[in-house]
């Protein structure tokens, strides 16, 4: 056991030492007694809180127990907790006795729980002012200054307090604390030396020297004090960590690397003096040397794991510009993971690392284990959503989503993947009701939220809901006017139910001037011309887009040109056509019933 201050009065002490309450005694224990059972019982709180109405009482045996009648009242409120109203109690007895220092002092000690330092310190004033004699009353003036920021002032209370009661080595001590509050360093220091000869060597004191000694740039002085520690406690290792700490903090490199492996010889798993000289390793090039120091320091389990976490993370950065970070990287989330098994985020961590390396189906090993182990990390949960979605599987994206949208149901990401995965699924109606919940619940920038209304475009459209369809689309093209993708269905969609076709065409071309080499939309756009009945147009941009290898395999480009060469009279080549779209895959009524019956049939709808 290390020698501690002495504390003469315990903090239990001065709570339950009332000043000035000697005539109040029998019923203030009556007081806390019924405090107790009335707290046990969760009884109403009492109803004296009102203002008084008796300030002007004449009779002075009336006025006194009226008087005591709100100041135990007050105290019982403040031992129920309700500061408030013991506030109002007091304030009001004192409305009737004005003389007794002790309802000042307990209306200061209240404004210090509601944090309120002005009044606070006007009470501890008028209390300590009015009893200088009484220590709590110079305590509590001191706590005053304290929190109302006037460490100084706090400082010179317990300097008094200290030469009142030179047994209680406390008073030294706050007074030592507050003159470093109040950055007089110099002062600070020769009331802790003060102490130090009246008490002798003590941790906590020659810390708070040390680091008076560093502000002051007295570094070979600030090492002394704990080198004290060192030669005092030769088998504690912390005191060779704070030492070694100074020196390397001061750039002393040699003599913290001798300190640092100093305390691997009373500790030779000691996370700190190994992580610190796989730092110097590091920073001398020497990585068999850092990597040995690295990985010792992950074994150890008492190595605290967030600490382990956030040295790793960087790894996730550094893995894109330098492929032997990623095995660096997982080895030591390995190691996190084998030295902490049953901790969920050794697993989340790992999982990042294959996450980020795009190797996803690791990932959502280790994923799975994390929820496993603590399905409360929202975190994990989402990257298990987002892996599904980068992996184009509706339908565990859907079984992922939907524990999402129920375990985190005010999470906007949950009711949108859970949208997303039931419209790949065309399950529309269940991704309309949960793509308008992401919405009722989603706190989500504007961007985010316009590809919401765009999905529910889609979802309202394949459901033939196609006034909400477009009212999905305008709230998304208001949001983010230059999504070529929303431009360009919503103008197809209009396209095909011949309506709005001025609009449809403007947002058609508006698509082509974001992305003028997009086959869909220039595919599109012809569709558009051939719906207001410009034959030649459309034909000059769906040849265009056939221009493209890809669009020379896509039957629904094959069939329209089919189409558009039908009205402009040339059947022949609009049957090479839609047969050739025949052969590529398509398949519809419509297309078969064309090459049938040699003539063009109008589609509702793209296939």
């Amino acid at each position: 056991m290390h020698r501690s201050l002495k504390k003469n009065e315990t903090a239990t002490q001065r709570a339950t030492h009332l000043p000035d309450f000697s005539r109040f005694a029998g019923v203030l224990l009556f007081l806390l007694l019924a405090a107790g059972f009335l707290s046990a019982c969760k009884s109403s709180r009492p109803t004296t809180s009102g203002r008084s109405t008796t300030i002007y009482i004449k009779d002075p045996t009336i006025l006194q127990q009226r008087a005591d009648s709100l100041f135990f009242a007050a105290e019982r409120s403040k031992i129920l907790g309700d500061y408030r109203t013991a506030i109002t109690q007091f304030s009001d007895y004192l409305r009737l006795i004005k003389t007794n220092p002790t309802a000042y002092y307990e209306l200061s000690r209240l404004f210090i729980e509601v944090r309120n330092p002005g009044y606070a310190l006007g009470f501890a004033k008028r209390a300590a002012s009015m009893d200088t004699t009484n220590k709590w009353f110079q305590i509590t003036l001191a706590d005053a200054f304290g929190i109302a920021g006037q460490f100084d002032s706090a400082a010179a209370v317990y300097g008094k307090l200290a030469i009142q009661y030179p047994d209680n080595d406390e008073y030294l001590y706050n007074k030592g604390m507050f003159l470093t509050k109040a950055e007089q360093p110099e002062a600070a220091l020769a009331v802790f030396n003060q102490l130090e000869k009246k008490v002798g060597l003590v941790e906590e004191l020659a810390i708070q020297k040390e680091r008076l000694l560093l502000k002051l740039d007295r570094v070979d002085d600030a090492a002394e004090e704990i080198h004290k520690l060192v030669n005092q406690y030769p088998g504690e290792v912390r005191y060779y960590l704070l030492l070694a700490d100074i020196y390397s903090a001061n750039d002393r490199q040699d003599e913290a690397i001798a300190l640092y492996k100093s305390s691997l010889e009373l500790d030779a798993a000691n996370p700190r003096a190994l992580i610190a000289l796989a730092n110097y390793a590091k920073k001398s090039g020497n990585h068999a040397q850092y990597w040995s120091y690295l990985t010792r320091a992950f074994a150890n389990p008492d190595y605290n794991i967030d600490e382990k976490v956030s040295y790793v993370y960087p790894y996730l950065q550094m893995q894109g510009t330098d492929t032997t970070k990623l095995r660096e990287g997982l080895q030591l989330a390995q190691l996190v993971i084998e030295a902490h098994p049953e901790e969920a985020k050794a697993y989340a961590l790992q999982a990042d690392m294959y996450s980020q390396a795009n190797m996803l189906d690791s990932a959502l090993y280790d994923y799975k284990k994390a929820v496993s182990l603590d399905s409360t990390r929202y975190s994990v949960w989402y990257q298990m959503m987002w892996i599904y979605s980068r992996k184009e599987d509706p339908a565990n994206l859907l079984k992922v989503s939907n524990v999402v949208a129920q375990r985190f149901p005010k999470e906007f990401m949950g009711h949108y993947f859970q949208g997303v995965a039931n419209f790949l699924l065309q399950n529309y109606p269940a991704s309309i009701e949960a793509l308008n919940e992401a919405l009722i619940n989603g706190n989500v920038d504007k961007s985010m939220k316009a590809d919401v209304y765009s999905l529910l475009g889609d979802a309202y459209h394949a459901t033939g809901q196609h006034e909400d369809s477009d009212s999905s689309y305008d709230r998304s093209l208001l949001l983010k006017p230059n999504d070529a993708t929303v431009l360009n269905n919503y103008s197809y969609y209009l396209s095909l139910r011949g309506e709005q076709l001025q609009k449809a065409e403007s947002m058609s071309r508006h698509s082509l001037e974001l992305e003028p080499g997009s086959i869909n939309y220039m595919d599109t756009y012809a569709w558009v011309m051939f719906r207001m009945g410009r034959y030649e147009l459309a034909k000059q941009w769906m040849e265009k887009a056939l221009q493209s290898p890809q669009a020379k395999e896509n039957p629904g480009m094959l069939e329209h040109y089919g189409d558009i060469l039908f009205n402009l009279h040339n059947v022949d080549k609009a049957l090479e056509y839609w047969r050739l779209a025949k052969e590529k895959g398509a398949n519809s009524v419509g297309l078969a019933r064309k090459i049938a019956e040699k003539r063009y049939i109008l589609a509702t709808e793209r296939e």
